[in-house]
C-alpha cells in the first residue's frame, strides 16, 4: 500500500500482489501466504543476522513496517472474502 489514499480496487490489487494471489482464492490460501510473509518479515528474526546494532535496528524497523503492511493487507483481503461469501 504505497499511496496515501488508494482507491478500494487499487488497495485490493496491491494486497493481492503482496501475497501473490489471483482471484479466485480461498481463505486457506490467503492464511498460508500470510503466515509465510509474516515469518519472512518478523522483525526479531534479524537479531542473529548481524553484530552491527545500527544495521540491526534498520532491518528491525523495516521488518516492523512490512509486518504492519502485511497485517493491513490480510485484513483487507479477509473482508473482501467475507463480502464475496455473502453475495
Amino acid at each position: 500500500m504505497t499511496s496515501t489514499n488508494p482507491s478500494p480496487s487499487t488497495a485490493l490489487e496491491e494486497a493481492m500482489q503482496l501475497f501473490n494471489l489471483i482471484t479466485p482464492f480461498s481463505q486457506e490460501t490467503l492464511t498460508q501466504r500470510y503466515e509465510e510473509a509474516r515469518r519472512t518479515w518478523y522483525p526479531s528474526r534479524y537479531a542473529g543476522l548481524t553484530n552491527n546494532p545500527g544495521k540491526y535496528m534498520e532491518m528491525y524497523k523495516k521488518g516492523e513496517a512490512k509486518t504492519k503492511e502485511i497485517q493491513a493487507a490480510y485484513q483487507l483481503l479477509l473482508t473482501y472474502l467475507n463480502t464475496q461469501k455473502k453475495t
